[in-house]
């Protein structure tokens, strides 16, 4: 029996690179995007690890690397214990089946060639292909049920529906083979806020009644600090801060998060006007031709020279928080 206290899914200075021609001629030499650089972390059973950052900061490769969708340049991968890095196809296939994937784009997503029935079936058609017509149409329609949608649009086709529906379609899709880990990337970002709650509240109720373990990607604080339990921070690839929501929102350690939190807008109008926004100067750097030292300097109010020579390591803080600055 597997101890419980041993998380599901291990990542350990994961990379992700690639190679960009750097000019018009074939001749030209190529150069390194490090779109992902040394990232770890660890994902426990029925546990919400958030990973928010500015668009362009790796949050999406780091998600389709983890699922092998982007082949990682280094580091380790371990699900339920075993190693996946360099692992065959098949061993790939067998643990998909226990990690699945909610996209950005809810109607991008779907097949707009198929009715949902199909759409929703379609994994177990995949990982259970003996499994009869009768049981996977009986699974099908109770898992549209249990994500607020009803029997009787079964055979409707995503352009029929809105986009908070089609993501609880694509909510079904991935749910329809009970995963241990869902990998949401921005799954609210295109949708009304409205829709946002719904959808957020829609994770909660079916992480709590199936025990699932999430990864949410987005780039707005705001929005997992409702779902999230840690919360991990990326910028330009790399790790600035990890720590557990009520440690972050309370008292964050890095410049960066710092920035982050202090746009937040606050729903009370006397504190929103009386806040000190932590603007960012400049542009954010090329991931091509990221600064020395600390990835961060560049834009950070209090770096100083040492900053420039040393590449700062994740450390730990206290028992809640590990930031990657000199400062911390």
């Amino acid at each position: 029996m597997r101890d419980a206290s041993q998380p599901i899914l291990s990542v350990r200075d994961l990379k992700v690179h690639f190679k960009v021609k750097s000019g018009a001629w074939p001749w030209s030499p190529a150069r390194t995007l490090k779109a992902v650089d040394g990232v770890s972390f660890d994902i426990h059973a029925g546990e919400t690890l958030g990973v928010v950052g500015e668009s362009g900061c790796g949050k999406s490769t780091l998600a389709r690397a983890v699922l092998n969708l982007i082949p990682a340049t280094a580091g380790s991968i371990a699900w339920m214990g075993q190693e996946m890095t360099g692992a065959s196809s098949q061993a790939w296939q067998t643990a998909r089946a226990d990690i699945q994937m909610i996209f950005q784009d809810p109607l991008a997503s779907l097949d707009p060639r198929m009715p949902i029935a199909q759409i929703i079936a379609e994994p177990l058609r995949t990982h259970r292909p003996g499994m009869p017509e009768a049981e996977v149409m009986q699974r099908v329609k109770a898992m549209m049920g249990r994500v607020g949608l009803m029997p009787q649009q079964i055979n409707r086709y995503p352009h029929e529906f809105s986009g908070g529906q089609c993501q609880r379609i694509g909510i079904a899709r991935a749910l329809i083979l009970e995963p241990k880990l869902i990998i949401c990337d921005e799954p609210v970002s295109a949708l009304d806020v409205s829709i946002q709650a719904q959808i957020i509240n829609l994770l909660k109720a079916l992480q709590k009644s199936m025990g699932l373990a999430l990864i949410f990607i987005a780039h707005d604080l705001a929005v997992v600090k409702h779902i999230s339990d840690r919360i991990l921070v990326m910028y330009l690839g790399h790790e600035m801060e990890v720590a557990k929501k009520k440690a972050l929102y309370a008292a964050p350690r890095h410049p960066y998060t710092q920035a982050l939190l202090s746009a937040i807008p606050i729903p009370d109008p006397a504190l929103e006007r009386k806040k000190v926004i932590q603007l960012l100067q400049g542009d954010l750097p090329s991931p091509m031709s990221p600064p020395s030292g600390c990835v961060f300097r560049t834009r950070c109010p209090r770096a100083i020279t040492r900053c420039a020579e040393e590449v700062p390591e994740l450390r730990r803080l206290d028992d809640q928080t590990e930031a990657a600055c000199l400062l911390a």
